[in-house]
């Protein structure tokens, strides 16, 4: 992810750059909570949380009885939610472990099928497009348990000028083995499932 020039922390928001980093139109925890809600966790459920920002999914998560892993690459972004009194549980939840670096790095060295949700809550595509490639859907897909499920939040960018972001999104989640894959307006972002029994090229 590129390094950003200016960080603002507004009234429980982070800003970068001037964007701000959830969805508009309700306030970051409610919109988190609505985000988490979409897993549909179940109390001892292993939670990764991919892009830690200001720690209100992996919050949420662990609030259900969950116990979370969650990354983030950006040491700034952790100092703003060590300032921010709405993140205090992220940092004192012994059901939270937080880790700070690279995400596709981190993804990828984790063991296979040891998570039974994902989310997926990564910033915009021009500060992190690597976090949208088919190569990260793969590993996400791989460290999900067979019938895990995963939330990913994209938002709509490029729409207004007629860019099918979301087409691309939903099929390389489909190309990396993901199912059901749901379009959820109110959250901006998709839901999918890995599939209990995994197709496999050339099986039966």
């Amino acid at each position: 992810m590129a390094r950003h020039a200016f960080y603002k922390l507004v009234d429980g928001t982070l800003e970068i750059d001037g964007v701000r980093m959830h969805p508009a139109g309700a306030s970051p925890q409610a919109a988190a909570k609505a985000m988490v809600a979409r897993l549909k966790l179940r109390r001892g459920w292993r939670v990764l949380d991919v892009c830690t920002g200001l720690g209100y999914t992996a919050i949420e998560a662990a609030s259900a009885g969950c116990s979370v892993v969650t990354v983030e690459v950006d040491e700034r972004v952790v100092d703003a939610a060590k300032a921010n009194p709405f993140s205090a549980k992220l940092f004192g939840n012994p059901l939270i472990k937080r880790f700070l670096g690279d995400a596709s790095a981190f993804v990828a060295a984790l063991e296979g099928e040891s998570f039974d949700a994902v989310l997926h809550d990564p910033p915009r595509f021009s500060f992190a497009g690597e976090l949208y490639s088919g190569d990260f859907y793969l590993q996400l897909f791989r460290v999900l348990t067979p019938g895990g499920v995963l939330f990913h939040y994209t938002g709509k960018p490029g729409e207004k000028r007629g860019v099918s972001f979301r087409k691309g999104v939903a099929e390389r989640l489909r190309a990396a083995g993901f199912e059901e894959i749901k379009w959820c307006e109110t959250e901006q972002g998709f839901s999918a499932l890995k599939p209990v029994k995994v197709k496999r090229f050339g099986g039966h």
